[in-house]
């Protein structure tokens, strides 16, 4: 093979596989995964074991997140028919006109517990009045910094939600309420990286989104950029921080490229146990 010959031969192999990964990609970012976890919350109660609950976040409505996928994520959430829906926040990208779509959308989610969620990043970034216009027009309960008891056979758990991280001022105390150390409490944050420094022995379990699993994550590499402080350590999945338990989803929707590879969008369906 002459150097002519060799030249355009790996040209054409190189724009073949950019093509073939930008397709895939692509593909990836629709391929929602259903995974379901069991997990323990400390001190839940017997009339609590089992409960299911639907986890989404970072859905990004927006140019790259259509509201057809939205509408989709929402039908199959009820098609699971969870106990209780936690939204984790991020609802929009790019643009302020892309939020109360999104919330006519998730007006749809209903559950015997109820509908409740917290605020991202984004959602101060696009315009934080009209996603909490968004929420109260939907009817879904934001926890910002509070949190609610959730009854049943005359038991009860608390289930609390905190400001984002980045552009909020979080209240662990605000959220917990009048929990006590034995109370059953679930704790929404968008950014998981509150809890490396929370030191509140009543969270047992905590809920959160935001690193997207890396939303490209390179085989035997990890993923080249984390949103988080503390590296891959909150990527994806169950982690073990200083004073509880954190489960990490690798969120619904993309930021910066409408690309996943090797992180396929999650929508979690939680199954609670007591320990």
């Amino acid at each position: 093979m002459n150097r002519r010959v060799f030249l355009k031969a790996a040209l054409a192999s190189l724009v073949t596989g950019t093509t073939g990964g930008a397709a895939y990609g692509l593909f990836e970012s629709g391929w929602v995964q259903i995974t379901r976890p069991a997990l323990v919350l400390p001190n839940l109660p017997k009339a609590f074991e089992g409960t299911t609950v639907a986890f989404l976040t970072d859905i990004h409505h927006g140019p790259f997140t259509s509201l057809d996928y939205v509408n989709a994520v929402v039908r199959t959430t009820l098609a699971l028919c969870p106990d209780l829906i936690v939204l984790g926040g991020d609802y929009s990208l790019k643009e302020s006109k892309y939020i109360r779509p999104c919330f006519d959308a998730m007006a749809g989610l209903k559950a015997p517990l109820g509908v409740y969620g917290v605020l991202g990043n984004h959602d101060y970034w696009h315009g934080l009045s009209e996603t909490r216009d968004g929420f109260a027009a939907a009817k879904i309960g934001e926890l910002t910094n509070r949190g609610v008891w959730l009854e049943r056979g005359g038991s009860r758990f608390r289930l609390a939600g905190v400001d984002d991280l980045w552009m909020g001022k979080v209240d662990i105390t605000g959220a917990v309420g009048d929990a006590g150390e034995n109370d059953a409490c679930l704790l929404v944050s968008h950014n998981p990286d509150v809890a490396e420094k929370m030191r509140d022995p009543r969270v047992g379990l905590m809920l959160s989104g935001h690193t997207r699993g890396g939303q490209v994550v390179v085989p035997a590499g990890g993923a080249p950029f984390v949103p988080s402080h503390y590296g891959q350590k909150y990527l994806k999945g169950l982690v073990k921080a200083p004073h509880t338990s954190v489960y990490v989803s690798r969120g619904l929707g993309t930021t910066s490229a409408p690309f996943r590879v090797g992180s396929r969008p999650e929508l979690t369906l939680i199954t609670l146990k007591s320990a």
